[in-house]
């Protein structure tokens, strides 16, 4: 089970103002782009489930995960959650033809996936939703690890803090207590990257 608090930011000033705040802590910054994977016969989303390929840098490393049952609450997202290292050759071939998917053997993941919930190699199999470009900006704080993302989606831009964290209640409040010094504006977000992307729109 991940679970990770998720602050959405109010725009792209209130981005900027964070970043420039933790910057004498910043780790790395990421590029990610996440690809995601559904069945011909929405076998994964009508069990509240997606397969997402993860791609860094462009290239190289790649993370296939399954995400599964999430659940944001004031600010808190619970979500079911496997993940493996994928070739990256591989996983660009599988995003121009998903059916591929269905016939990798060296994946424990896609086994899974395929025994589960019965995506099968007869047929189409897989499909690509398509997905969006991600900027991750990593730092480390206080003892927590804070993501801010700029995500970018066809039709826009959104902004999110997020903290993975053992203790949620806890680390909600210390990051709240540090936007709120600073003015910067958020509110507790209310649904995932995913959802807003299959939604085609951004949150009001």
């Amino acid at each position: 089970m991940e679970v990770e608090v998720k602050l959405r930011l109010s725009d792209a000033s209130a981005h900027q103002k964070l970043t420039d705040l933790l910057s004498p802590f910043h780790v790395q910054t990421l590029i990610q782009e996440n690809i995601f994977f559904d069945g011909s016969n929405a076998e994964l989303s009508s069990n509240r489930a997606i397969l997402r390929l993860r791609f860094y840098d462009g290239v190289s490393p790649c993370v296939l995960s399954l995400k599964a049952k999430p659940v944001i609450s004031d600010g808190v997202s619970r979500v079911q959650e496997l993940e493996e290292p994928f070739d990256p050759v591989l996983g660009r071939a599988c995003v121009a033809e998903p059916w591929r998917l269905s016939v990798v053997d060296s994946s424990a993941l896609l086994t899974r996936v395929r025994e589960e919930y019965g995506v099968r190699e007869e047929g189409i199999g897989f499909v690509c939703l398509g997905g969006f470009r991600n900027v991750r900006g990593v730092y480390e704080w206080k003892g927590l690890k804070i993501e801010v993302d700029e995500s970018n989606y066809d039709f826009g831009t959104c902004y999110e803090v997020e903290c993975e964290s053992s203790n949620p209640e806890r680390d909600k409040k210390i990051l709240e207590k540090l936007l709120e010094e600073n003015g910067i504006r958020f509110q507790y977000s209310e649904v995932s990257k995913f959802a807003i992307f299959r939604s085609g729109k951004l949150p009001e």
